[in-house]
């Protein structure tokens, strides 16, 4: 019996159609039918971060969020947070910090930031490793994501402050 039915993605500001399962996983439509690659397949259990997006500006697991769930709600991907000429300050914190080493799990750790700071523009370390703790990074560069998070927070003040208050 086929499944398929036509489904309307908002992601990243724009509306896709997709003709597939709704109890497809979010992850595989993003990847394979909308070809971005910035969330990833990790543990495809919802466990360890690396498929993370913003649901409605909520950290979601892709790999676990089915086509049902994500249909017609705001879906925001790495990809959408900057470009490479105009990057956003939680991706520019993460290069000036060197928080990368082998990248696979920077999706979730700079997905995951930004709905931090977007709920909480100043949180402490502990907040941050709080947050944090259900991206797991296998390299260890733990003190370098948080020290980017720290530098994000103070990036995006900074621009609030040069917009006078209203960015």
């Amino acid at each position: 019996m086929n499944r398929l039915m036509p489904l309307t993605l908002n992601v990243n500001g724009a509306t896709h159609r997709v003709d597939a399962d709704v109890d497809t996983p979010l992850l595989y439509l993003l990847r394979n039918d909308l070809e971005l690659n910035g969330p990833k397949f990790g543990c495809g259990l919802g466990e360890c971060g690396a498929c993370t997006v913003l649901l409605d500006g909520m950290p979601t697991r892709a790999c676990v969020t089915t086509a049902r769930v994500a249909q017609g709600r705001e879906i925001t991907t790495l990809e959408g947070l900057g470009t490479r000429h105009a990057l956003h300050p939680v991706q520019q914190a993460f290069i000036e910090e060197q928080a990368a080493q082998c990248g696979y799990c920077l999706n979730g750790m700079i997905m995951t930031a930004k709905a931090l700071l977007d709920r909480d523009p100043h949180p402490n370390v502990d907040v941050i490793r709080r947050e944090l703790s259900r991206n797991l990074c296998r390299c260890g560069t733990h003190v370098e994501i948080v020290r980017a998070v720290q530098r994000a927070a103070e990036l995006l003040a900074a621009r609030h402050e040069s917009a006078g208050g209203h960015a």
